[in-house]
C-alpha cells in the first residue's frame, strides 16, 4: 500500500511539473512547436532523451561501486532516473538533489550517509568538470575568432579554472572545513536524531561521519578506472543532449552544425539557481539565447527546438524518475541497515 501511494505521488508530481511547464511556456506554444516538427525528428528526439537519461547510469554505477559492492546495472539506471527526478524538483538542481539521493544510496548499499554523499560529490564534480572541459576545448576550436563568442569563451575559461581551483582549495582546507561543519552540524543533528532515536548522536558521531566523507573522496585518487567511467557517462550525456537539440532544430527547418551545440549544452545549468522546479523558463531562455549566439540560428527556430526537447525531457525525467523513486528503499527516517 505504501509503495503504491509513493508511486501515485511520484506520477502526480511528475504530471504537476509538466503542467507547470505548459503553463510557463504556454500550451498553445508547446502544441505549435511539437506539431511543427517532422514526425521522424520528434521520434528521434524522444529516443535520444531516453538514452541520455539512461547514460547517467554509467556515472552512478562507477561512483557507487566502492560502497559495499555497489549497484547492479538495473539499479544504476534506476538511481540515475531517480536523480533526474530530484534534479527537476530540487531548488538548486544537483546541488540540492544529491544530498537527497545519498539517503537512498546509503540504505540500498547498507553504508553510511556521509560515505554515500562523498562518492556522489566526486561524481558530480568530475562530471561537471569533464563537460565544461569538453565545451572549452570545442569552443576554442570552433568559435575562436568569432567576435560575438568572445564573452562565451571567457565564461567557459573562468568556469573550468574556477572549478579546478575550487576543488583544490576544498581538498587542501578540508581539515578546517571539517571543524566548521562539525561545530555547526552537531547541535542540529543531535536535535533531529533525538526525534527518531533513544540516544541522539553527539559530536564524536558527527566528526566520524565527516571523516568518512573525506575518506571516500580521497579514495578516488587510486580509482582511475571508475573516474574514467564517470567522465565517459558525463560526456555521453552531453553528446546525446546536443544531438537531441540538433535533431530538433533540423526538424523545425533550421539545420545547424552539431559542434557549437556541444559547446553550450552545459552552460544553462546555471539556471538551477532559480528556485523553481526544473528551472522553468530560465533554462529555456538561456539555452535558446546561447544557440542563437553560437549556431547562427534565428530566434524563432532556436526557441522551437528548445521547447521540443524540454517538452520531451521534463515529463520523461519527472514521470519515469517518479516511478523509479517510488520503489527506492530509505523513505523511513530510521536507518534500514
Amino acid at each position: 500500500m505504501r509503495r503504491a501511494l509513493r508511486f501515485a505521488v511520484g506520477v502526480g508530481v511528475g504530471a504537476t511539473v509538466f503542467a507547470g511547464y505548459l503553463y510557463t511556456v504556454g500550451t498553445d506554444t508547446v502544441l505549435a512547436r511539437v506539431t511543427a516538427i517532422t514526425p521522424w525528428a520528434l521520434a528521434l528526439v524522444v529516443a535520444l532523451i531516453v538514452l541520455e537519461g539512461v547514460a547517467d547510469g554509467f556515472g552512478v554505477w562507477a561512483s557507487i561501486a566502492p560502497l559495499n559492492g555497489g549497484l547492479s546495472t538495473g539499479q544504476s539506471v534506476q538511481f540515475a532516473l531517480a536523480g533526474d527526478f530530484f534534479d527537476i524538483l530540487s531548488p538548486a538542481g544537483p546541488v540540492s538533489s544529491e544530498p537527497i539521493m545519498a539517503r537512498f544510496i546509503s540504505v540500498t548499499t547498507e553504508t553510511g550517509y556521509s560515505e554515500a554523499l562523498g562518492v556522489r560529490s566526486v561524481a558530480k564534480y568530475v562530471k561537471s568538470g569533464s563537460q565544461l572541459s569538453l565545451s572549452a576545448v570545442l569552443g576554442v576550436a570552433v568559435l575562436a575568432g568569432t567576435p560575438d563568442a568572445s564573452g562565451l569563451l571567457s565564461v567557459l575559461a573562468v568556469s573550468v579554472f574556477g572549478l579546478a581551483a575550487a576543488g583544490g582549495v576544498i581538498l587542501a582546507s578540508r581539515r578546517q572545513i571539517s571543524t566548521g561543519v562539525v561545530a555547526v552540524a552537531t547541535p542540529i543533528l543531535s536535535r533531529l536524531s533525538g526525534l527518531f532515536r533513544d540516544q541522539p548522536c553527539g559530536r564524536a558521531v558527527v566528526a566520524a561521519s565527516v571523516r568518512r566523507y573525506w575518506e571516500r573522496i580521497v579514495e578516488f585518487r587510486s580509482s582511475a578506472g571508475l573516474l574514467s567511467l564517470i567522465v565517459v557517462g558525463g560526456l555521453l550525456e552531453q553528446v546525446l543532449t546536443a544531438a537531441a537539440l540538433w535533431v530538433a532544430l533540423a526538424g523545425v527547418g533550421e539545420p545547424v552544425t552539431l559542434l557549437p551545440i556541444l559547446v553550450v549544452v552545459p552552460l544553462p545549468q546555471v539556471a538551477s539557481v532559480v528556485p523553481i522546479p526544473g528551472s522553468l523558463g530560465a533554462y529555456d531562455l538561456l539555452l535558446g539565447g546561447a544557440l542563437v549566439l553560437v549556431t547562427g540560428a534565428t530566434a524563432g527556430p532556436a526557441t522551437a527546438g528548445v521547447v521540443v526537447v524540454r517538452t520531451v525531457a521534463l515529463p520523461f525525467g519527472a514521470l519515469a524518475g517518479g516511478v523509479c523513486v517510488a520503489s527506492l528503499r530509505g523513505w523511513r527516517p530510521a536507518a534500514d541497515g
